[in-house]
């Protein structure tokens, strides 16, 4: 039978649920998502259902990430609350691509492990399966493996294989949502400079590589979770003597104001610190000494800057550990006003780390 996979926490305890529930059945994995945003969100589910297919034995497919297609689907539908139309319409268009891949490759059979969610509706999945599976002659199974304390199972077993678990359902409609209060959506956010910001998608993707790694590699590790101060620069604009500069700012810097204003009076400074609301303003030249001549030039530097641990390093080093005072390094520092309209959040955060036993 073919089996339509949404995530890891749910296909993991449901596929083992469906071979005791189905011994003579031989499982295939489709991985068939287009509504999960964004698209390294998207590549994040999918390596962790890879690893736990890997550990289970079952052959995985990976369809395609039709995104635009699904937004057209669910246009109009955007404010519908979860368990909604939208999500009526969602199921829909999912499991009608896996019926008809369960045809292509010749199965008779499909279900999904969006059963398994407690965040999901039984009857809007029971009826997308039998709607999109009658069309083609396709049996649907539809278990409840829930009930009876399956829902406690499926996450205590979760958290005993280490898998990744992600706390939205996937669309940008329902992250919005749950995300209303907060002034920024930080799984939306990722620095053009390429950097690899703590926290971030981004970085649990390399982080779940290197879990995979290990456990290829047979060495014993366990997951610890700790609560850290993480940051995001929202917008930033300097200028210098009333025109736009080029400028970089320095991770963890926390403007207090949106606006500041003050002015240099002298020439060919490296480094300057305004008493107002604690302003560095660092010179390239002076910045790249204390990188041991790093960068060929400043459009270099802002390119392809330091890693985020790096910059932390830099900035403990010279400031102390708690020190969140702005630190902006522009090419030159030149004899005049500067003005900075910034915004920033402080915020606490979860992250995981690799413990090796």
């Amino acid at each position: 039978m073919l089996v339509h996979i949404c995530c890891s926490v749910d296909s993991h305890y449901f596929i083992q649920e469906l071979s005791k529930a189905y011994p003579n059945e031989k499982i295939i994995g489709y991985f068939y998502d287009p509504n999960i945003h964004p698209y390294s969100e998207y590549e994040l589910r999918f390596l962790d259902v890879k690893r736990s297919c890997d550990k289970l034995g079952i052959k995985l497919y990976k369809g395609e990430y039709e995104y635009e297609k699904w937004l057209e689907s669910v246009k109009g539908y955007e404010d519908e609350p979860e368990k909604g139309a939208r999500c009526q319409i969602c199921f829909d268009f999912r499991i009608q691509k896996s019926v008809e891949f369960a045809q292509k490759i010749g199965e008779k059979k499909l279900t999904t492990t969006l059963l398994t969610s407690p965040k999901k509706n039984l009857e809007q999945l029971k009826l997308a399966l039998q709607r999109e599976c009658d069309k083609f002659d396709i049996e649907f199974l539809a278990p409840d493996f829930r009930k009876n304390g399956g829902t406690q199972r499926q996450f205590a077993l979760a958290k005993q294989d280490m898998l990744y678990h992600q706390n939205y359902c996937g669309c940008i409609y329902a992250l919005s949502k749950q995300k209303n209060q907060k002034a920024f959506i930080d799984e939306l956010m990722n620095p053009i400079n390429k950097q690899i910001l703590p926290s971030s998608i981004e970085e649990k993707i390399n982080f779940y590589n290197q879990v995979k790694n290990l456990e290829k590699k047979g060495i014993k590790f366990e997951i610890q979770r700790e609560k850290f101060l993480n940051y995001r620069l929202l917008k930033a604009l300097i200028k210098e003597n009333k025109n736009a500069i080029k400028a970089y700012v320095l991770f963890y810097s926390h403007f207090k104001n949106s606006y500041t204003k003050f002015s240099i009076l002298d020439e060919g400074l490296k480094h300057y610190k305004s008493v107002k609301d604690e302003i560095n303003l660092w010179s390239f030249e002076y910045f790249n000494a204390l990188c041991k001549m790093k960068f060929k030039d400043f459009d270099e530097f802002l390119q392809n800057p330091l890693k985020i641990g790096q910059e932390i390093k830099i900035r403990q080093k010279y400031f102390g550990a708690y020190d969140l005072s702005p630190v902006i390094i522009v090419k030159n520092i030149v004899k005049g006003t500067y003005e900075f309209m910034a915004k920033s959040e402080i915020y606490f955060d979860i992250k995981e780390k690799i413990v090796k036993l």
